[in-house]
């Protein structure tokens, strides 16, 4: 038996290409101002999507050359500092098959690989679930 999935509110699932749109900037907004409103969430990215935490695209984009000394941190590292804040709300779940599928082998720690087969299991633990992105 797997481990439990916590009860949330809404389940966010992230699938696709995260460059091919501004749909992971949406994503991560709206993520964002369910937990600030006190909602529990989980994100279950699947596809390209699994990108999004992995440990080598580290702590910070490459420099902007319009804003020289400003710093932009990475997906990976947002989705780190959300997991900081709001660690009994939110939680990221990425596809197994699709990360090693992809060659995505390095997530950073906090984020829980989960087989496609227990998709059905967090699906029954939210109450509300939106699908971002391609099938």
């Amino acid at each position: 038996m797997g481990r439990p999935v916590p009860y949330t509110d809404v389940m966010v699932i992230l699938m696709g290409a995260p460059h091919e749109s501004d749909q992971t900037t949406s994503v991560l907004r709206l993520v964002q101002a369910m937990l600030e409103r006190g909602g529990r969430v989980q994100v279950w990215t699947c596809g390209h999507a699994t990108h999004l935490t992995r440990q080598a695209l580290g702590a910070a984009k490459q420099r902007n050359i319009a804003s020289w000394t400003t710093s932009y941190p990475t997906t990976a590292t947002l989705v780190q500092d959300m997991l900081a804040a709001f660690p009994d709300q939110l939680y990221w779940y990425g596809c197994q098959f699709c990360s090693e599928d992809r060659g995505v082998h390095d997530h950073v720690p906090e984020v829980v690989l989960r087989r496609p087969s227990t998709f059905a299991a967090n699906s029954a633990a939210t109450g509300k679930t939106l699908m971002v992105g391609v099938m």
